[in-house]
């Protein structure tokens, strides 16, 4: 693990530049970061969509997590838009993972199969 000198000791903006990121040092426009640890997440899936309820760090409240989906962050967010639509509920996409409020396992299976897709109920 690096010092909190080496932490705190880049360079975070420049006059001939402008802003600069922190993690590979180039300017904001020419920055790379986000899709190679995009390219990443991708990489890293087997295929299989997984459903879950949780309720865990929520005070209770349970929400439906889908997680493993091969797609962009910009195509999960037109995915959880038209799910969140046919469960008539809210949620929000987080880390690469959809998350559903409220207990919707089934409806959620049957429409991503309905696409396509391998799911697994997860969980309990």
């Amino acid at each position: 693990m690096a010092s909190l000198h080496d932490q705190l000791g880049g360079l975070v903006y420049s006059t001939e530049q402008g802003k600069t990121c922190p993690d590979c040092r180039e300017p904001i426009d020419h920055c790379s970061c986000e899709a190679a640890s995009e390219q990443e997440r991708l990489a890293t899936l087997d295929g299989i969509i997984r459903i879950r309820r949780e309720t865990s760090g929520r005070k209770g409240k349970g929400v439906t997590t889908i997680s493993g989906i091969p797609l962009t962050s910009a195509e999960l967010k037109t995915l959880a838009k038209s799910l969140k639509k046919r469960c008539g509920t809210g949620g929000a996409v987080k880390d690469g993972v959809i998350e559903i409020q409220g207990d919707h396992r089934e409806t959620l299976k049957q429409a991503l199969t309905s696409l396509g897709y391998q799911v697994k109920l997860a969980g309990g």
